[in-house]
């Protein structure tokens, strides 16, 4: 791959038009990205993302990241686990995804301690040893530099912190691997098509997931970015794992 372009699905594009592009598929599908994430995978990112907040371990006092929190799944669940005393900000690149978390959130009367920020994960704006943890729920395979995130992360994290990754990645088998194709490229353009009104969306999520590094790879990134005790746990089958690392 040249070194000026990146993958967007399975096409190359320049690394200065993903960003763009990432963001016209969200902006696609922020109004109706609930509703799918329930139909897509029958429920089940419920416990995923259960799990992984389990994995956070926020206790109360705590400064916590949701980056690329989209519609504040997370956010609402840190929020729970600070019971008034502490600090969540719900981070997202796209206006659309960052307005569709916060009037979410406001419906539910769940802004207390919780600040809505639209930043890069490249480059984010935050000093130092800031946060005591700092997950990212499906979002880290939409980041054109991944590499740069993960420095980021690490940076802004205070030592003794963690680092929590929810994201889709590769099956512990073939014969999973070959239904979750048949489905992912499939049965999701057609829910995509027919709920949003946007087949396109959702076929190029199903290619991000398979650009995205593999579970062994990611945590080899996690270890260059600077974390230590990096873990995974792989959830159904490798369709989802969550990465763990710390700074020290």
């Amino acid at each position: 791959m040249d070194s000026s372009t990146t993958d967007f699905g399975y096409k190359q594009v320049p690394l200065q038009e993903k960003a763009k592009l990432v963001d016209r598929v969200f902006s696609s599908v922020a109004g109706k990205y609930d509703l799918m994430n329930d139909l897509m995978s029958l429920g089940i990112h419920r416990l995923w993302k259960k799990i992984a907040v389990q994995h956070c371990a926020i206790k109360p006092g705590q400064v916590v990241l949701d980056l690329a929190g989209g519609t504040g799944d997370l956010t609402a669940a840190f929020a729970k686990q600070l019971d008034g005393n502490g600090s969540v900000i719900l981070a997202d690149i796209n206006a659309g995804m960052l307005q569709a978390g916060k009037s979410k959130l406001i419906d539910q009367g769940q802004i207390a301690n919780i600040e809505f920020m639209q930043v890069n994960a490249e480059c984010l704006p935050f000093a130092d040893h800031s946060f005591d943890c700092v997950a990212i729920g499906f979002g880290l395979r939409n980041v054109t530099e991944k590499d740069v995130a993960l420095r980021e992360m690490f940076r802004v994290l205070k030592p003794g912190g963690r680092l929590v990754i929810l994201e889709f990645s590769k099956p512990i088998n073939n014969q999973l691997q070959t239904i979750y194709d048949l489905y992912s490229f499939k049965m999701l353009p057609f829910l995509g098509k027919l709920v949003a009104n946007d087949a396109d969306s959702y076929r190029y999520l199903a290619e991000s997931i398979r650009m995205h590094p593999n579970q062994e790879l990611l945590k080899t990134m996690l270890q260059t970015a600077g974390f230590e005790h990096c873990e995974y746990q792989n959830l159904t089958g490798g369709i989802c794992a969550i990465h763990k690392g710390f700074k020290f």
